[in-house]
């Protein structure tokens, strides 16, 4: 009887194509042999293993393979590979943005590869489009955004692990129990990722510091500035060397300046300021034209290049300033103190001093170090009751100057109505020359001695706000002038504005429109004079806010830059950041950099100066965020306390998953979940900006007045949930 042998089972290959290729791509950096390419497939077999080989073989004989050593295979370069940056959605899929091309490469969640928001990637685009999409994978991580992110922790026996929210985290942070740094169950954490093995479906992390337990408010806070990398406390070493500083006025360093003790000198600040790093100087000249120095602290004698000072204010680039805190950019010592422009007090400034007849005309100018005195402070309150009250020089005796006596008061009050007569001359000059005023509600907290919202107000920037706008503006584009105009072309910290999007102004006008308005666009000049009338016609509307913020939106960004390209915004050709070296690190480099032309010296590198306009603006955007998540932290605490009352809004924004309303009393804006709606079953009509119900037809447009309630306030992800009461009537 013959021997019966043991079928062998043979292997299924199929797929061995594609899931070699899908090797190689992953090791793009780094040629694999056979054994190599088997041992991350996981076959081990002989059989396995030939196929292998042949495979490869076949790929390098279509060329889509190449062989750079003997038996080292990579693939074979290819225009299917691009760099971009993820762009992430918290469902796990995403787009990745590449400069120049037009279309997003779509990624889906199978294919991000461990990639997070913002990272950069190298990622391979898909021979096909598929529904209508570019879509690729992500191949390999090039840079990661952050590695730093804020969550929650949630400790076990063996292990613990992080929940990050607000980044778009399809995952969280395994942290190991000897890497939990004291972190308890619940607490809020600023957490590092410090690998992320290639079969492991969570990064591994470390808890760098507790921050405190959710919805308390200092945790809160120093959670929203850890999660933009913002620091709230100096380095103990920066705060010793700003303590051991020189601060007082020596008569060494005066004989190197201009000294302008004996001109009347006086700030103009918020009520509740801390810092003066701006002070107005005004006399007559004999010849009967005003002599009108701006006088901006001078930092940068203090702020030397080297030092740990120095290279921290570099690090931050701005003060931050949150809805119950400023975090600033230099320590308190300086910022508070020697750089502060305080009544009664000699400082060191840097000055630009212009000579100007009645017409509000510049005849002259200098720039340069100086040494003044302030005779006086003013808040922007005491300034603007005497502009609103004051039709001639006859000053009234309640006006304090902070408790000046009158004597005191009286030629602060002359030179500060004179001084607002030439802001108004200078300010229509800007706006004729085609400048956007862009005079935006700003949303401020009435907040009790723990922190608390008792109430909410609006400031508005009013006759005393604008006259110190005119004249830093003044400063600002005359010394980026003085420096952009020379020859040869020296190198130069620059404040840009570019020209605003063709179709973002396309996406405002559309919008505009349903609420009766339109602009015409046919030139920069048009575009800028239609703007400003909407503005205009806008103030003190229901609309008023949406339209102002969807409107600063169509705007360019304004950044910090060595390439001069001027500023659309202000309608100017030059203009750089001169005045406000106590909260922005630009402003120290122009200074700098000013006094090193001025005496003398040559072209500094563009590259080293260029980079650090960069980290400015990057920080700045930053900042800016940070303050705008305080706001909305601080809204939402507010709201809480005001559960049971009815709220009139304005529709401020419709999409598919919800109606966005703005509440008019306070600008607390919150979320209508479309399945909110018991009404009815509503769809959204992308063309109409509503959502409009199936059975009913009843309509919620943009711009639409409606009465809504809290329904929820989560301190935590600083979200307010509405419930929709209905239209007004």
């Amino acid at each position: 009887m013959p021997k019966r042998h043991k079928r062998r089972k043979k292997k299924n290959f199929e797929g061995m194509t594609k899931n070699i290729l899908e090797v190689l791509r992953k090791s793009r950096n780094e040629a694999l042999n056979y054994k190599q390419i088997s041992a991350k497939l996981g076959l081990d077999d002989p059989s396995s293993r030939n196929q292998i080989i042949k495979t490869l073989k076949n790929l390098q004989g279509k060329e889509t393979i190449q062989e750079i050593e003997r038996g080292k295979y990579i693939l074979t370069p290819s225009k299917n590979y691009h760099t971009g940056v993820m762009d992430l959605t918290s469902r796990g899929q995403g787009y990745v943005i590449v400069e120049g091309m037009e279309d997003d490469i779509f990624i889906k969640s199978k294919h991000v590869n461990k990639a997070l928001q913002g990272d950069v990637v190298e990622v391979y685009v898909f021979n096909r489009k598929r529904s209508g999409k570019l879509e690729g994978e992500v191949t390999k991580i090039l840079q990661r955004k952050r590695k730093e992110f804020v969550g929650t922790i949630t400790v076990s026996d063996r292990f613990a692990f992080v929940e990050c929210t607000g980044y778009n985290m399809y995952t969280d942070i395994f942290i190991p129990k000897s890497q939990i740094n004291k972190a308890q169950n619940g607490d809020k954490v600023l957490v590092k990722m410090e690998g992320w093995e290639e079969n492991s479906d969570s990064p591994v992390g470390s808890i760098i510091k507790v921050l405190g337990k959710p919805g308390e408010h200092n945790t809160e806070i120093h959670a929203i500035l850890a999660q933009y990398g913002l620091p709230y406390e100096f380095p103990p070493e920066v705060e010793a060397y700003a303590n051991e500083l020189d601060t007082s006025i020596q008569p060494d360093e005066i004989k190197k300046r201009r000294d302008m003790r004996d001109v009347l000198t006086f700030t103009i600040d918020p009520k509740d300021a801390k810092d003066f790093d701006d002070a107005l100087s005004f006399q007559t000249l004999e010849n009967g034209n005003y002599e009108i120095g701006i006088h901006i602290a001078d930092v940068s004698h203090y702020l030397q290049p080297g030092t740990v000072l120095d290279d921290e204010a570099y690090e931050r680039a701005t003060s931050v300033y949150l809805v119950d805190r400023v975090v600033p950019m230099l320590p308190e010592i300086l910022s508070n103190g020697a750089c502060s422009l305080r009544p009664n007090e000699e400082k060191y400034t840097f000055s630009a001093v212009f000579e100007m007849n009645a017409k509000g005309e510049v005849l002259d100018k200098w720039f340069g170090r100086t040494v003044t005195y302030s005779d006086a402070r003013f808040a922007y309150e005491e300034a603007q009751y005497l502009i609103e009250n004051s039709t001639s020089v006859t000053i009234p005796k309640d006006i304090s100057l902070t408790g000046k006596p009158y004597d005191v008061a009286k030629p602060v009050a002359e030179a500060t109505l004179e001084l607002d007569r030439l802001a108004k001359i200078l300010r229509k000059k800007r706006m004729h020359a085609g400048a956007i005023s862009f005079d935006k509600v700003e949303v401020k907290f009435k907040l009790d001695d723990h922190n608390e919202p008792e109430g909410v107000y609006f400031k508005e920037s009013k006759d005393a706000n604008k006259l110190i706008e005119e004249f830093m503006l003044l400063a600002n584009r005359s010394v980026a002038e003085f420096i952009g105009k020379q020859s040869p072309t020296k190198t130069y910290v620059y404040r840009v504005h570019d020209e605003p999007d063709d179709e973002k102004i396309a996406a405002l006008e559309n919008i505009i429109r349903r609420f009766g308005y339109k602009m015409d666009t046919r030139d920069r000049k048009t575009t800028a004079q239609s703007m400003n009338k909407l503005l205009k016609d806008v103030h003190g509307k229901k609309e008023q806010n949406m339209i102002d913020t969807l409107a600063i939106r169509s705007m360019s960004k304004a950044v910090y830059t060595t390439n001069n390209i001027g500023h659309y915004g202000l309608a100017f050709d030059y203009y750089t950041h001169f005045t406000s070296p106590i909260r922005r690190y630009p402003d120290v480099m122009v200074h700098r950099l000013l006094q090193y032309y001025l005496d003398g010296g040559k072209t500094t590198k563009q590259e080293e100066y260029e980079d650090k306009c960069q980290h400015s603006s990057e920080m700045e955007q930053l900042a800016s965020s940070a303050e705008r998540d305080s706001i909305k932290y601080m809204q939402v605490k507010y709201m809480q306390d005001h559960q049971e009352e009815e709220f009139l809004g304005v529709i401020s924004g419709v999409t598919e998953w919800g109606i966005y309303v703005e509440i008019i009393a306070n600008k607390c804006e919150g979320m209508v979940r479309l399945g909110d709606l018991k009404d009815d079953h509503y769809t959204f009509d992308k063309e109409e900006f509503a959502v409009v119900g199936d059975r009913t037809k009843n309509k919620y447009t943009l711009g639409d007045e409606v009465y809504v309630k809290v329904k929820n306030a989560d301190l935590v992800k600083k979200h307010l949930d509405f419930t929709m009461l209905g239209h007004r009537e």
